[in-house]
């Protein structure tokens, strides 16, 4: 595993899906409809994912009651966060890295 990048492989063919449904959608469509564009992608390429998958967010080693719900997560620990905009704002980083950094991903999966 590269330190510099983790996962590199695996974002790699995440990406190439998510660049497949760019060039067959383009753009203008809601979220939800990349969502399922996406899905059915990585079925085609064959990559593990969970789509929606609730997870548990802690304060200080006490659960939360509120959840965080990703839109996917691919190879049991890369979070996907699809965003329909123009472009990404900090505020969109910051939030993906809170959820990160929150619900841990991995081992954290409420049922």
């Amino acid at each position: 595993m590269n330190e510099d990048f983790p996962l590199k492989e695996e974002t790699y063919r995440i990406l190439g899906a998510c660049f497949e449904v760019y060039n067959e959608m383009g753009r203008g469509f809601l979220e939800p409809v990349y969502q399922e564009c996406l899905e059915l992608e990585l079925q085609l390429q064959e990559i593990p994912f969970e789509s929606q998958v609730t997870l548990e967010l802690e304060y200080k080693a006490h659960k939360l009651k509120k959840r965080y719900q990703p839109d996917l997560i691919c190879f049991e620990n890369v979070v996907v966060e699809i965003k329909a905009a123009s472009r990404l704002a900090t505020e969109h980083e910051a939030q993906l890295l809170n959820y990160m950094n929150a619900g841990g991903v991995r081992g954290r999966i409420a049922h």
